[in-house]
């Protein structure tokens, strides 16, 4: 496939937005983003980016001195001179639990009348399916082509998620739209699908319901190896040398979370009862996960708790993390975060530290007492609980740890650390799917 450079505007620069748009043009196209907030604009302009995400300041940084990226105030008029407009915006789960489309469905009607003749208007933010025809309705131009380009991309790898894709998927009603699209990529030399607008739309969210089911389903499987006495680990390992199976998701935890596995799974419940069907495995993959932070917290009492009912008033207990996954400042829908929570309205004092996040974060407020290491985390804490799998926590001096524990046990809800090393430090270790460990 040839390669040709375009002019691309990029209309958001979220999280997806900010990666398209930096990632296009290392690739070498002409990239504009546009944004509603001014002062993020000036911030960007200054290769100043807020989102903790490995390579994507250094891509920003190259884009704008080579001159092929540029960040502008958000008007219609940018999008004049347009081969292809990739619609960035966010679709946040609404108050019935579909995607909320005001924002994308905003962006469509303030640009449709500058876009030029012949210009692709590409859809990459995640949308119910359908959505791409009533883009096309509301455009009302059949000289401008409506395309689906779902992105695959996940927090703390999403610059070589796009730069190294498993594939690339695009769903049009016309060929040439599509193949316009798809030559985009042409130089990460990715498997490319070409599909329908309806289907490209159903990928994002049937691969992203369908590891939110799986990370459920090993997180049962976690508790029934507890109850019979097997080890998930082990029984992982031999699930994951089946090719049919697959080593990745496979690691128990204390829920799935973030922004995208809740919205979408919600969303895909939405489409499904809105076409008749009744998606109960999904609904039990969606219930299986709230039932594992409550899971996790009654482990935590059993394991840190006062008394015959394990109470938690009054407790203080520190913890390991509180962002969604590690390597990201992200709280949106974290299943640490959510624990956090649950132990607070148990009457639980926490005290956190989390290498991603500020003592100021809004979010934390009422919640947690944030400190700048593990050691002050620990500090008179009844135990530790370990609730995002930071790799900095595997390193951690557990004797040291244990010196400042009131008491001398670690909630591992990752299975992140070696119990051997935590047992010879003189702390007890509980996990996930596995016999608890006594010092």
């Amino acid at each position: 496939m040839r390669v040709f450079t375009r002019r691309i505007v990029v209309v958001g620069t979220g999280y997806v937005g900010l990666t398209t748009g930096a990632c296009l043009a290392s690739l070498g196209h002409r990239v504009v983003c546009s944004d509603v907030d001014a002062a993020k604009i000036r911030r960007l302009s200054r290769a100043s980016v807020d989102i903790l995400e490995p390579g994507l300041e250094e891509l920003v940084r190259d884009g704008l001195d080579s001159g092929r990226l540029t960040f502008v105030v958000a008007s219609a008029s940018v999008v004049a001179e347009a081969e292809m407009v990739f619609l960035c915006v966010p679709t946040p789960m609404g108050a019935d639990g579909g995607a909320d489309l005001a924002a994308v469905e905003s962006v469509t009607r303030e640009i449709r009348d500058q876009l030029p003749h012949g210009c692709v208007l590409v859809m990459k933010s995640t949308v119910p399916v359908g959505t791409s025809a009533r883009i096309a309705e509301l455009v009302r131009r059949s000289d401008v082509a409506v395309v689906s380009n779902p992105e695959f991309l996940r927090e703390g790898s999403a610059v070589r998620d796009f730069l190294r894709p498993d594939r690339i998927v695009v769903g049009s009603a016309g060929q040439d739209a599509a193949e316009r699209v798809a030559a985009l990529y042409a130089r990460l030399g990715a498997p490319t699908v070409l599909v329908d607008a309806a289907s490209a739309e159903m990928v994002k969210y049937a691969a992203n319901c369908f590891l939110a089911t799986k990370l459920s389903y090993v997180n049962a499987l976690a508790e029934l190896c507890e109850r019979s006495g097997a080890n998930i680990a082990d029984v992982t390992a031999g699930m994951g040398h089946d090719r049919r199976v697959g080593r990745s998701f496979l690691r128990p935890g204390p829920g799935w979370g973030g922004s995208c596995l809740p919205k979408d799974t919600h969303a895909l419940m939405r489409i499904s009862e809105a076409v008749g069907f009744d998606f109960a495995l999904l609904r039990a993959a969606i219930s299986s996960n709230v039932r594992q932070r409550e899971r996790m917290v009654d482990k935590i009492a059993e394991a840190c708790g006062n008394g015959r009912a394990n109470s938690l008033a009054g407790v203080r207990i520190g913890v390991l993390g509180l962002t969604f996954k590690a390597g990201t400042d992200d709280l949106r829908d974290s299943p640490a975060l959510a624990v956090a929570r649950l132990l607070v309205e148990r009457g639980a004092e926490l005290v956190a530290y989390d290498p991603g996040l500020r003592a100021d974060d809004p979010h934390l407020e009422g919640i947690v007492t944030l400190v700048d290491d593990a050691y002050q985390a620990a500090k008179s804490a009844a135990g530790l609980v370990l609730l995002t799998d930071w790799q900095e926590f595997r390193t951690l001096d557990w004797p040291r740890l244990a010196a400042v524990l009131d008491g001398p046990v670690v909630v591992d809800t990752r299975n992140q650390l070696d119990p051997e090393v935590v047992r010879r430090a003189g702390v007890s270790w509980h996990g996930v799917g596995h016999p608890p460990i006594r010092a």
